[in-house]
């Protein structure tokens, strides 16, 4: 059964920094691209960012290019998001996801709150 457990969502002033991470089970990890998402109370669900099974990040969404950094560890099956010069509107609920044989699958969610 495909999982996803995010974590590392926390409190952050504006400025900061955090490092989000996907731990995922239950398919070959290494075979699929990663997705990273996020979802606010005034917006729909929008792709962050994607990268390729063997660690090329293929797309940023504008508002964070320069400022995040997607990575992965096929041998731990895990996707990380670093997020740098944190903003009060990247406050989202963040989740990794992937398409596996037509169906996307989804985390749980980590939030992420910008607020001095």
């Amino acid at each position: 059964q495909v999982h996803f457990v995010e974590s590392g969502g926390d409190l952050v002033q504006p400025g900061g920094s955090l490092k989000l991470s996907c731990e995922a089970s239950g398919f070959s990890f290494s075979d699929f691209a990663m997705f990273w998402y996020r979802q606010s109370h005034q917006s729909g669900r929008d792709a962050v960012a994607s990268i390729t099974p063997s660690g090329t990040v293929l797309y940023y969404a504008d508002p964070v290019r320069g400022r995040f950094t997607a990575s992965r560890d096929n041998a731990k099956n895990a996707s990380y998001l670093q997020m740098t010069n944190l903003k009060a509107e990247d406050t989202a609920t963040y989740y990794c996801s992937a398409w596996i044989q037509g169906v996307q699958y989804w985390g749980q969610g980590t939030q992420v709150t910008v607020s001095s």
